[in-house]
């Protein structure tokens, strides 16, 4: 039921506030470029036009074609369309009637086209992005790629008892590469690198499979960021980051979740600043109606989200002090465009600061980029063991994982008394199950959690942290 009232509340309000309507009556101009990139999971086709164009896209078959009609369009001088790519065969222009430029894909196979428009930014024109993604009917498991790396975004069913689905989101990209750390490290390249040991280590995990966002070096906006992860119907959202702060001596990684009212911390503020930024590089501009409309979504969708984020989020702040310093001791609250998801607990994971020169070195360190992906892995599957969603594969077979125990690794700041009340057992029974002669722990140390009985109050009703619903 939910799903169909956020369907038809964000329509209404696009509606209202003038979001998503293609028709208006604005003239393209020139069609100055188009240009073809093979984008990972999708071919990405750019036009560069001298003004807002008012456009329409639909495909065809028999051959496979994309369509795209530009009302008062024309070809621009010297106009030659990028080499072909992906799954686009050729492009063919041609004016179907006066005032009208029609261009046309040549396919390799059937696709689903999304787009959106792109304001001028230094020096451009304005830009009409469309996406060609595959034509797979909702639900299909995709075959895994021969190199073996992980899919791409999907959603992926283990019969009736589904898997997890992570979407791990790889900070910045393409002509946004984010920091640059006093070696040259460029951010863009550290993030895709832990995000890939990180969708590693998940798919490892019974029950669990790992959706990357970015597969590759390419500019993603920050918004459509979350919306695949949604269209994924992911269970959590996990953006990746490395950022930089203009004192070199700041350290250690840090976890946020969207805070409401702005962000806890100067760092915390100027970090959010820098990432909401992004857009502004890749030339995209966050309007007023675009942020109304978020605020409002999140005001009527987000409460049982934040607390899931919030609680997933200290599980993998526990677990990142296992491997070294962390900024802060808790995890901060920012306003992070990426985290404003209504449906899907999310966080954003500064891994280190990219522009402190120890932690640089780290961070091209491939051993120390898996130590953070065990972490961050340890971190979601101790949370979704405790608290695993109806339906799902982990929900059925918790008392069998792991030869039928659960466990759970001490972090430091975790004490008996701490790990009982997240797992809804009492600590007698932890000190049993454990044979602890007292209450003392060392970080590190794996416990294996008993299963919670009526008697310990200990039975936690998990927010909807399920399959993510389609606007």
């Amino acid at each position: 039921m939910r799903r169909y009232f956020a369907l038809w509340l964000t329509l209404t309000l696009a509606s209202m506030l003038g979001l998503g309507t293609p028709d208006r009556a604005w003239a393209a101009g020139e069609l100055r470029a188009l240009g073809l990139l093979e984008a990972g999971d999708h071919t990405r086709v750019e036009l560069t036009l001298a003004r807002q164009p008012d456009y329409k896209i639909f495909t065809l078959d028999n051959p496979h074609r994309l369509v795209l009609d530009l009302r008062g369009a024309e070809l621009g001088a010297g106009f030659t369309p990028g080499p072909a790519t992906g799954v686009v065969l050729g492009v063919r222009t041609g004016k179907p009637e006066p005032g009208q430029l029609r261009v046309v894909l040549d396919l390799v196979e059937g696709v689903q086209p999304r787009s959106y428009l792109i304001p001028p930014g230094q020096g451009g024109g304005h830009r009409l992005v469309v996406e060609l993604h595959g034509a797979a009917a909702p639900g299909q498991r995709a075959s895994q790629v021969a190199s073996g790396k992980p899919r791409t975004v999907e959603d992926i069913v283990q019969g009736q008892q589904r898997d997890l689905i992570i979407a791990i989101d790889a900070g910045h990209g393409g002509r946004d590469p984010g920091a640059r750390g006093p070696a040259g490290t460029w951010e863009k390249n550290i993030t895709l690198a832990v995000s890939r040991e990180l969708a590693n280590k998940i798919d490892a995990e019974p029950g669990m499979k790992a959706v990357l966002i970015r597969t590759g070096d390419y500019f993603i906006p920050l918004q459509q960021r979350y919306r695949k992860a949604r269209e994924a119907r992911a269970d959590l959202f996990i953006s990746i980051h490395a950022d930089a702060f203009h004192k070199p001596t700041a350290a250690g990684a840090s976890v946020f979740v969207l805070s409401r009212h702005g962000a806890s911390s100067e760092a915390a503020r100027w970090l959010a600043d820098r990432e909401n930024a992004a857009d502004l590089v890749g030339g995209v501009k966050l309007d007023d109606k675009d942020n109304t409309l978020a605020a409002v979504l999140l005001d009527l969708s987000q409460s049982a989200t934040m607390k899931a984020s919030e609680d997933v989020a200290n599980n993998v702040l526990n677990a990142l002090k296992r491997v070294g310093k962390t900024h802060k001791p808790q995890v901060e609250r920012a306003n992070f465009v990426v985290l404003r998801s209504p449906d899907v607990p999310s966080m954003l994971i500064e891994t280190a600061f990219i522009s402190n020169p120890g932690e640089e070195r780290k961070l091209n360190d491939p051993v120390y980029r898996r130590r953070l992906a065990e972490a961050i892995r340890d971190g979601v599957r101790d949370y979704f063991h405790a608290q695993p969603p109806p339906g799902t594969w982990i929900a059925a077979n918790a008392d069998h994982h792991r030869g039928g125990i659960r466990e759970h690794i001490v972090a430091r700041g975790d004490t008996l008394s701490s790990i009982a009340a997240r797992h809804g057992v009492t600590v007698a029974q932890l000190r049993s199950a454990n044979r602890l002669q007292g209450d003392v722990v060392r970080i590190g140390q794996r416990l294996s959690i008993p299963a919670a009985t009526a008697s310990t109050g200990g039975s936690v009703t998990s927010p909807s942290v399920g399959a993510a619903s389609t606007r």
